[in-house]
This record gives structure tokens, C-alpha cells and sequence, in this order.
């Protein structure tokens, strides 16, 4: 075998061996994600996604609405819900499935990371656990976080490669992300401005006419791809259409209607930025303005990645410091850490409250410089662990079981019953199960002729039972208040009416009737052969009264 030979089957067997690393990763952050998936209640705000879903599933008819959030959720999971039927395991899965198989993309990065540091970012993408905990929540924050770094992992792959289909992946990747989530649009600014910094570094590091090159290269890559970069161009529109055009369901303006096509196409894009800008940009900068004050916002943040992501966090300084006073620096591990650092800044000011799956936004990207910092730590770790001397050996030993046991214990609060204070759950979570309740509904509802449920007083009553979004606001309290049992009602096509007291019910009382705390004493008097749930449906002040017919 000559000198050539060995050394290709040398490097083929290295790149096998970490395509089997990241392959091993892959499967236990799926399992990490599926494991007991349906046993936390839904949120509040999974419940009004969850509903939603189940009316489009029901009706046909869907259409972009950015107080919803993304389509893609709602797209992909009417289709779960047709094969597989609804359930909180269900609902989620989409999600789980996305954030399982996120460590994949660090094989994007392999070639510009070494093998071991791409091995290290396939571990954090999997294992840190504000990841794991949104990825078994339905919000499409953990999506757009990773459809974005698949975006720039394909422009580092073709970079590196020379191969057009990257190209074509992060086109497709871009409105994905957008369709998953509002707070990717905040992505996009800030790629832009750690791109300019990682090019503006030549000229920092004393060499400005490395800069000028750059940016020569760049004009001369843009006109020798200029075919591809076109047919990418039709890629990003294609899969825009796809993602925010409207359904009909036969009644309406639908993708599938060819002759609806022109309200459709000028719906996706036209008619939905506008409702995004109106939501996101014009609401925000009418007076009086909404939204968060900078520095508590910025500082809530901030805690909420020490408090979750303290590995990515602690790794990604270092590896973003090490790389910073390197002679060959890497622009794609600065890149990350320039988008991480701004995006600490962008993203609880685009944010209207201090929500923690924000915070997920920018996991992702600090995994760029946090696997050159993890690999670097654990090269010295190992040779360490090789030297004679006991003492270095134990120092060695120490430092892992203290690491390993400080991520315990913060992974053990991804699985935790959520209470007050939790550092992962937003307080919208409900903190009692719902589970026996809802099973005591369902056999109450069953052959029921008539109305199923009946929400009692002024504080949940409406006029009207909504089925598609955005609720009005005279009576966006009475919705709010009741999720997310409008999912689990809707589950069991549960029949819903609403009155400001029992005596305000036409007929019979419904088996089931929803009450807040303070109607407890009031509803029960009315009430004869019902057991009574007390429920909380969030970390605190959000309890309610359930009546089941026994």
C-alpha cells in the first residue's frame, strides 16, 4: 500500500469513527427527549397551539397569524394528530424529534472543528439541558434555534466543500427557521453583525489587508456562483410558499387550490410579513410602549443561562478566549460567540416578557466556541489522567466527578416536577397533574347529549367559544384564564358553553363545570353527586375549581 493509500484509508477510518460518535449522541439526545415526554402537563402556551391544532385538523382551514406563532408547528402537527391522534406525547414529538437530532449538524462544522471538537458540539447540542427542556415543549424556539445553525453549518460546509447542495439546504433552512418561530427574524440581523466582526478581525489583528482579501473573495464567490445562488434563491421561495401560504380547507384561498394561487402566493408574501411587522415592530413602537425594561430584561437573561446552560456557557468562554489569541483562528468559532454575546443583548429586548425558552436562541450558537473550549479541556484532562503521579491522577478524577455531578443536578430539572421557582419553567406551567381529572372527564362526557363542559363565572365566561386565533381583546382574559383545558376539552370533543353562574346554564348543568377559586363555595351549593379538583394551573395564582359528574 502506497503512502497515499494509508493515509486516505487513515482519515477514513478517523472521519467513521466520528460520524459514529455523533451517530451515538444522536440516539441518546432522542432518548433524552422521548423519554416520558406526555408526563408534564401542557403549558399555557402549549395548550393554545395544541387547540388550535385540533380545529385546523378539524376545519381544514388554517392561515398564518403571528400571535399563534409559526406555522410549521401547526402544519406538521395536523398531520401527527390525522395518523397518530392527539396527545401531549404527540404534540411535542415534532419538537423532541427536531431537538434529538440537532447534534447531527455538527458534522457540518467537521473539517473547520477537528474531530474531537465536532464530536464535543454534537454533545452539548444534545445534552444541555435548557435544550432538552424546550425540546419536550411545544414552542418552536428549539427548532428555529437549530434550522439556524443547520443555515450556517451548510454555508461553512460549502465553504470547506465546494459542494452546491449545502447551498440549497441553508436556503430551505432560512424560512424553516422563520416558519418555526417570530424570534428567528432577530437571528438574521445578528449573523449579520458577528459575519461583519469575524471579517473586520484581520484588520483588529493588525493585518488589513487580509480584510480587503476577504472581501474580494467574497465578490469573486458571489459572481462564480452566481447559477447556484439562483437556484437557491428558488429554493427559499419554495419552501416559504410551502410553510405560509394559507389552507382553505375548501373554502378559502389554499395552497392546493390552483385557482386561488394568486391570493395565496401574494398571502405568503405579502400579507403575512405585514402581519408579522404590524404584531412585532408597529405595536411595539406605538405609544405607550410594551415590553421589557433593558437592564432587568438583559439580567434575567443572563440567569437563566447560568442557572441551564452553565456548560455551554462556561465552555464557550473559554473556547471563544482560547481561540481569540490564536495565530490561526477559526472565523466560524468567533462567529459563534459574536452572535451569542449580541444576541444576549437582541433577544430579551425583542422578547415581551423574561421568558426562558428565549434563551434557547443562542445555545446553539455559544456550542460553536463551547466545543473548542469542551475538547481543549478534555485533551488536558486526559493526559493528565495518563501521568504516574497519583496526586495528578485524583486532581484529574475530582475535577470530572465534580463536573459531572454540578450537570446532574442541573439536567435532574429537566424532568423535575415544575414548582415556584423553577429555573426552566415559565409560570404559565401548570404545577398539579391533570391526569385524574381528565380521566373522571372523559368517562363524564361519554354519551352525553348535551353540553360537556360549562366554565362558571365572570372570569371565564365569554360570549363566544373561539376556534381560530387571535381572540379578541374584551375577552382575551376569560381565554387565557381557562388554558390549557380548552386542549384536553377539545381532545374529547367536548361540547363547551360558558355562563357568569350555574343559574345561567339553559337546561341541565354540564358533567363537568370549571369554576375559579374564589366560586368555589358559590358553584358547589348548586352542585349535587360532583367530585371537585382543585387545580393549579400555573407555578402560582392560577387556580382553578374543577366539578366532575360522578
Amino acid at each position: 500500500m502506497s503512502d497515499g493509500d494509508r493515509t486516505g484509508a487513515t482519515r477514513s477510518a478517523r472521519v467513521d469513527r466520528t460520524v459514529v460518535a455523533v451517530g451515538t449522541v444522536v440516539a441518546l439526545a432522542l432518548l433524552a427527549r422521548f423519554v416520558l415526554l406526555g408526563a408534564r402537563p401542557f403549558h399555557w402556551d402549549e395548550g393554545r397551539v395544541g387547540y388550535w391544532t385540533l380545529r385546523y385538523l378539524d376545519t381544514g382551514v388554517y392561515e398564518y397569524r403571528p400571535v399563534a406563532g409559526g406555522p410549521l408547528l401547526y402544519l406538521l402537527n395536523r398531520w401527527v394528530f390525522a395518523v397518530v391522534g392527539a396527545s401531549d406525547a404527540t404534540a411535542r414529538a415534532v419538537v423532541a424529534l427536531g431537538g434529538g437530532l440537532l447534534p447531527a449538524a455538527a458534522l457540518l462544522f467537521r473539517g473547520t472543528l477537528r474531530d474531537d471538537e465536532t464530536v464535543a458540539l454534537a454533545a452539548l447540542l444534545a445534552g444541555s439541558p435548557l435544550l432538552v427542556y424546550y425540546s419536550r415543549f411545544l414552542r418552536g424556539d428549539v427548532l428555529a434555534a437549530g434550522f439556524g445553525l443547520v443555515a450556517v453549518g451548510a454555508l461553512v460546509r460549502h465553504r470547506d466543500t465546494g459542494a452546491r447542495w449545502p447551498l440549497y439546504a441553508a436556503a430551505a433552512a432560512v424560512p424553516l427557521a422563520l416558519a418555526s418561530s417570530g424570534f428567528a427574524v432577530v437571528s438574521l440581523p445578528l449573523f449579520l453583525v458577528a459575519g461583519l466582526f469575524v471579517l473586520d478581525e484581520a484588520r483588529v489583528r493588525g493585518t488589513p489587508a487580509a480584510a480587503f482579501e476577504r472581501g474580494a473573495a467574497g465578490v469573486a464567490w458571489l459572481r462564480t456562483n452566481a447559477t447556484p445562488l439562483a437556484r437557491a434563491l428558488f429554493v427559499f421561495l419554495g419552501v416559504s410558499l410551502l410553510v405560509f401560504a394559507p389552507r382553505g380547507g375548501g373554502v378559502g384561498p389554499g395552497l392546493w387550490s390552483p385557482a386561488t394561487l394568486p391570493a395565496v402566493v401574494s398571502f405568503a408574501f405579502v400579507e403575512a410579513p405585514q402581519r408579522f411587522v404590524a404584531l412585532r415592530f408597529a405595536e411595539r413602537l406605538s405609544p405607550p410602549a410594551s415590553g421589557n425594561s433593558f437592564l432587568p430584561a438583559v439580567a434575567g437573561y443572563a440567569r437563566t443561562l447560568v442557572a441551564t446552560a452553565w456548560p455551554v456557557l462556561l465552555f464557550g468562554l473559554v473556547g471563544f478566549l482560547r481561540e481569540r489569541y490564536r495565530p490561526d483562528t477559526r472565523g466560524v468559532v468567533a462567529f459563534g460567540g459574536y452572535a451569542a454575546g449580541f444576541g444576549l443583548l437582541a433577544f430579551p429586548v425583542a422578547s415581551m416578557g423574561v421568558e426562558p425558552w428565549t434563551a434557547v436562541h443562542v445555545v446553539p450558537l455559544l456550542a460553536l466556541p463551547g466545543a473548542v473550549g469542551l475538547a481543549w479541556a478534555v485533551r488536558g484532562l486526559r493526559g493528565r489522567a495518563t501521568a504516574t503521579e497519583p496526586a495528578l491522577l485524583v486532581a484529574v478524577l475530582l475535577v470530572a466527578s465534580a463536573g459531572v455531578v454540578g450537570y446532574g443536578a442541573t439536567a435532574a430539572g429537566v424532568y423535575a416536577q415544575p414548582a415556584p421557582g423553577s429555573d426552566f419553567a415559565q409560570y404559565a406551567q401548570p404545577s398539579d397533574d391533570l391526569d385524574p381529572m381528565l380521566a373522571a372527564a372523559a368517562a363524564a362526557v361519554e354519551g352525553n347529549d348535551g353540553v360537556d363542559v360549562g366554565y362558571v363565572g365572570q372570569d371565564l365566561a365569554t360570549d363566544r367559544e373561539y376556534a381560530l386565533p387571535p381572540v379578541s381583546a374584551a375577552d382575551r382574559d376569560e381565554w387565557g384564564a381557562r388554558l390549557p383545558l380548552q386542549w384536553y376539552f377539545e381532545r374529547m370533543d367536548a361540547e363547551v358553553t360558558s355562563a357568569p353562574s350555574v343559574d345561567g346554564f339553559a337546561g341541565e348543568v354540564p358533567p363537568v363545570v370549571v369554576t375559579t377559586t374564589e366560586r368555589r363555595v358559590d358553584v358547589n351549593t348548586n352542585l349535587d353527586g360532583y367530585a371537585q379538583y382543585d387545580l393549579r394551573l400555573g407555578l402560582w395564582n392560577r387556580g382553578v375549581v374543577v366539578f366532575v359528574e360522578e
